[in-house]
């Protein structure tokens, strides 16, 4: 019987926890990433036009496509931490100024919900950022 020992210290253990940590960053902001694509495409989708039903609380029809441009999708900063990504999912206010009128309605004008109904598609996005997440561990 043979008995090998082996001892790391100083800097390979430094190097991979390093090593470690960063494609743990990277695969987790890869999922998050993923995630918030499914949800991005679905509140494009309802600004579209291509789902109007023209009955209220369906999703909005197109004028201008000024809403449907405004959407966005971005990674944000300030709320994400080491395992803890953030992406945010709006309308650029600036652009939009009417992006309240049509998801939530007026007392003149029936609700054309556009971001609430996306958010029903959250088990797609978890499941795409699970596979997302699978592809970058499976790459490195």
């Amino acid at each position: 019987m043979i008995n090998i020992e082996t001892k790391l210290s100083g800097d390979v253990l430094e190097g991979i926890d390093k090593f470690e940590a960063k494609l743990k960053d990277s695969v987790i902001f890869s999922g998050a990433a993923a995630m918030a694509r499914v949800i991005y495409d679905e509140v494009l989708l309802n600004t579209s036009g291509l789902r109007q039903t023209g009955a209220p609380g369906g999703p909005p029809g197109v004028k201008t496509g000024t809403l449907h441009n405004a959407v966005y999708r971005v990674y944000s900063s300030d709320n994400s931490s080491d395992g803890v990504k953030t992406y945010h999912v709006s309308v650029n206010k600036a652009k939009a100024r009417h992006w309240w009128l049509i998801e939530f309605g007026s007392s003149r004008h029936p609700a054309h919900p556009y971001i609430r109904p996306a958010y029903d598609h959250i088990d797609q996005a978890f499941k795409a950022g699970m596979d997302r997440m699978r592809e970058r561990i499976a790459e490195d």
